[in-house]
């Protein structure tokens, strides 16, 4: 099985209802986004997918909520922004931009020590 992973990054603002602590309150995060892609065939070229396409689609699906208030997003208005949520939703959009991309988990980092992911079963 062959394995590749691309990073980034965005900045965003949020607040956890009904979480009766500091994040309660409007804060924000320098959230770190890393994509995993995974699968048993390579391209002619010798590649699971091209680094470039799978780092362009992430930069255009984070570019929709950098430097936003994610409770007023409206991926989010049903439920809280949370690092799981967001995880869910950063797969879903590059699945629909990438329906053929082989891709097996995505995680977000709110700080260095603590991350969420979310994997399509």
């Amino acid at each position: 099985m062959y394995h590749i992973r691309v990073e980034d990054s965005f900045a965003a603002a949020h607040f956890i209802s009904d979480y009766h602590g500091k994040c309660e309150r409007l804060h924000g995060h320098n959230y770190r986004v890393r994509v995993h892609a995974a699968g048993d065939t390579l391209t002619e070229g010798g590649m699971l997918i091209d680094f470039g396409v799978l780092k362009k689609a992430l930069k255009e699906v984070l570019s929709g909520i950098d430097h936003t208030h994610l409770n007023e997003h409206p991926a989010f208005t049903h439920g809280n922004p949370s690092a799981e949520h967001i995880a869910e939703y950063i797969y879903a959009e590059l699945e629909s931009r990438l329906p053929a991309a082989p891709l097996n988990r995505v995680e977000v980092f709110e700080t260095e020590k603590n991350m969420a992911a979310y994997t399509k079963s």
